[in-house]
């Protein structure tokens, strides 16, 4: 114990720089402290006892050298230093607040100051495996000392390629299926998908089927296929009109799919996209027989059917892909994120006979001219094939359809907490924790707040289409684990609910 004799004479500063100090002790309760009594020009003053003497000293030590630079400069450096644009974000309110991540172990990452937070994300819906697997890190170096990287373009390909699109073609409920790599997450996956429904048209004499029909709520990635296919207007109308002859129906309305596709012409649809489970637009499983109603329309209406399977893809519904869960025998599979675990950036576009057959078959002269410089990556591809093994060997697909339930029975009672309107889960390790509508209204910033809160507790969650929170964890999560997630979760509501 000692006490606090003597602070530079920092109390008489602005308050703009009593907050700046407060920012660089936030980590240090001790250091909270003494930035609260310079605010109140007590520090001067024997005003007690504090623990910690290390963090006193660490947090003096801050101060000294902080008051040493704002006298030299004679003002406040705008807070906001790093050249990082990070996604989604509202650049000019991050300033001075970016967390940064250092390493991971299971289900459980670290920030730059040491603190734990239980990733309920799995990241962005990707890290299946967990965090800190050496294998896939291993996978990485030994084929980067083989050959690192070179493109597929033509003639070209590589083992780990060949490999892992066998191996895509051999999970995937489809017979004959060819995989077509792209380079990074869903994005590039939904926009090839995109370019090949209308060439494969192209392709069979069909020219005039160029209208692809998504759904509200949905999202498809951020290129410019999947920008306009999306049903989220926040996304989206900054950017759109991009890519022409789009069209959108309600997400749980079998029906209106078909009057839609009547509407414009029975040879003028070329796709439906479907996200088996809605992901980012709040999680929505599907209503009970839409799956099979909608397959059932395109088949009719000879329209393709891609199953936008980027999130759901490599077991986050229990089986190895939610168009085997559910029946669905689509014409092309988009995929990515689980796919290497975002170990490395990879993606595959997963595509029946009948779309392959009239660039595939003997003879046929038309040729699918797309492709990205990193296609077929060798080192990233052998991380995925090394990624498909860990899945396997650790029954891990087996281990979400068991923990399926126990999500499920985990999350339930926040659907009865007064800030809480539905809680949506029930299809393998997916849920959201919808925010009631009264609540919502209380102010714009209520969901981040929400956010920040669970963060507050060591969980960390994000906001789903302004309405809801995620839960998507890796598929190494404990029961105990998903009890504290909940924890969290209703431990936030009550905090924001009381203002």
């Amino acid at each position: 114990m000692i006490s606090l004799l003597y602070v530079p004479s920092m109390a008489a500063r602005s308050s703009a720089v009593i907050d700046l100090v407060k920012a660089a002790l936030h980590r240090d309760h001790v250091g909270a402290q003494v930035a609260e009594d310079l605010r109140g020009e007590r520090a001067h003053h024997h005003r007690g006892q504090v623990e910690h003497p290390h963090a006193v000293r660490r947090s003096l030590s801050v101060i000294v050298e902080l008051s040493a630079m704002i006298e030299t400069m004679g003002h406040i450096e705008p807070a906001h230093k790093s050249a990082f644009w990070n996604p989604f974000a509202n650049m000019a309110a991050l300033a001075g607040k970016a967390i940064t991540i250092v390493g991971g172990e299971g289900c459980t990452v670290y920030d730059a100051d040491g603190r734990a937070y239980l990733d309920a994300l799995a990241s962005l819906w990707y890290c299946n495996v967990g965090y800190g697997r050496a294998e896939l890190a291993e996978a990485a170096d030994a084929q980067m000392r083989e050959i690192a990287g070179f493109q597929t373009f033509e003639y070209y390909t590589n083992p780990p390629a060949d490999a892992l699109c066998t191996r895509i073609a051999d999970l995937v409920p489809m017979s004959g299926a060819k995989v077509f790599l792209t380079p990074g997450g869903g994005s590039d996956a939904v926009d090839t998908a995109g370019k090949l429904a209308r060439a494969y048209w192209r392709a069979v004499g069909e020219p005039n089927r160029q209208v692809i029909i998504s759904r509200s709520h949905a999202y498809h990635g951020m290129n410019a296929y999947g920008t306009s296919l999306g049903g989220i207007p926040l996304l989206t109308e900054a950017f759109t009109p991009l890519v022409s002859h789009v069209e959108q129906v309600p997400w749980d309305d079998p029906t209106a799919l078909e009057k839609t596709i009547e509407m414009l012409g029975k040879d003028r649809v070329a796709a439906f996209f479907c996200e088996p489970v809605i992901g980012a637009g709040g999680v929505y499983p599907p209503p009970e027989g839409y799956l099979r109603a909608v397959r059932e329309i395109c088949r009719r209406h000879n329209v393709l059917f891609v199953a936008d399977e980027v999130i759901t893809g490599y077991g986050r519904v229990g089986t190895w892909f939610a168009s085997e869960r559910f029946g669905l025998d689509p014409d092309v599979i988009t995929s990515a994120k689980g796919l290497s675990s975002g170990y490395l950036p990879i993606g595959a576009v997963i595509v029946g006979p009948r779309v392959a057959e009239p660039f595939w078959q003997p003879g046929a002269t038309a040729v699918f001219r797309h492709g990205y410089t990193y296609s077929g990556h060798p080192a990233a591809a052998a991380v995925a094939l090394a990624n498909l093994d860990l899945i396997e060997r650790e029954k891990l697909i087996e281990r979400v359809a068991a923990l399926e339930p126990v999500l499920a029975a985990t999350v339930a009672p926040l659907s009865e907490h007064p800030g809480v309107s539905a809680v949506r889960s029930g299809t393998g390790l997916l849920a959201a924790v919808e925010i009631a509508e009264d609540l919502r209204a209380a102010g714009p910033a209520i969901g981040q707040r929400l956010v920040a809160a669970v963060r507050d507790r060591g969980v960390i969650t994000r906001l789903l289409r302004g309405v809801a929170l995620q839960i998507s964890p890796p598929f190494v999560i404990t029961e105990a684990e998903l009890a504290r997630i909940t924890e969290a979760f209703a431990g936030a509501f009550d905090e924001v609910r009381r203002g």
